[in-house]
């Protein structure tokens, strides 16, 4: 019933959370049968496992099921009601994020990068977009429009977190490795693809590893160059509308006004701009 207002992606996980650790267990009862313990049951196999955080997204998700089954007379009561505070809260691993006076060292190594050319430029598109992982790695030229006075990125709402199209205006900077990479990728499905197979996109830790390769492991993740960045843009005032914006965190609220994926756009052109000049001058200072 859901199913269209998730994205792709976020569907098919949650469809095989259910069908791999829920219903074979519980999928064969009447919905009324079910009681709290032998849901209980189901999901402390997970944290056995040290699965706290799959455990609770199962919990909620279960909840859900089961008051929509109230909602239509299959039940009488939740019994995930009566599970609130049974599970472990999952440990959520705060992601390292380089502090201004780090940048230095860490841009002057990068810049010297001796690993696979499409780690790097994924790592520098990273830094001047401020996209996520998932969105750059599985990138596709159809996406991009470069031949223009003010060129973009249209990420569709398809690969998005909130299944909503998110535009990213190029900093000169972001569009410069963008025109390199269009030697080695242009044509292929992935803009960054594999090095042995053009058809699929760099693994989800290929930046990581690259990272791990500078000295940076326990040191840098690549989702804190946002909190990075954002950090440094509020410390200059850019406003947080704007910054929010460029982290494509949006509001969930849909009593809010129609959604526009090209609201500040312009002024999310100029801080994408700022950052990546901000980020040439520390290269040249050292």
């Amino acid at each position: 019933m859901r199913k269209n207002e998730l994205s792709p992606s976020y569907y098919v996980d949650v469809k095989n959370a259910l069908k791999n650790h829920i219903l074979p267990f519980l999928g064969d009862r009447p919905i009324s049968s079910i009681s709290s313990s032998e849901v209980l049951e189901v999901l402390k196999k997970l944290e056995f496992q040290n699965k706290n955080e799959a455990a609770n997204r199962l919990r909620q998700r279960l909840s859900n099921i089961f008051s929509y089954a109230c909602l239509a007379g299959r039940c009488e009561v939740n019994p995930l009601e009566n599970l609130k505070g049974t599970l472990a809260s999952p440990k959520k691993e705060k992601q390292k994020a380089l502090d201004k006076k780090d940048l230095p060292e860490f841009l002057k190594k990068l810049d010297n990068y001796g690993g696979e050319l499409i780690t790097k430029c994924g790592i520098w598109i990273v830094l001047y977009t401020l996209a996520r992982t998932s969105e750059i790695r599985k990138a596709v030229w159809d996406e991009f429009d470069l031949d223009c006075e003010k060129p973009v990125w249209v990420i569709p709402g398809s690969r998005m977190k909130m299944n909503r199209d998110h535009v990213i205006p190029l900093s000169s900077q972001a569009l410069a490795v963008f025109e390199d990479l269009k030697q080695f990728s242009k044509g292929d499905p992935f803009i960054f693809h594999q090095l042995n197979n053009f058809r699929k996109p760099i693994s989800e830790n290929a930046m990581l590893f690259g990272l791990y390769r500078m000295g940076y492991k326990n040191k840098a993740s690549i989702h804190g160059f946002r909190a990075t960045a954002s950090t440094i843009m509020n410390e200059e005032k850019i406003r947080p509308d704007v910054i929010e914006k460029l982290l494509a965190h949006e509001s969930s609220n849909k009593v809010r006004a129609a959604y526009n994926r090209y609201e500040y756009l312009d002024e999310r052109r100029e801080a994408l701009q700022w950052w990546a000049d901000y980020l040439d001058d520390i290269i040249k200072r050292n």
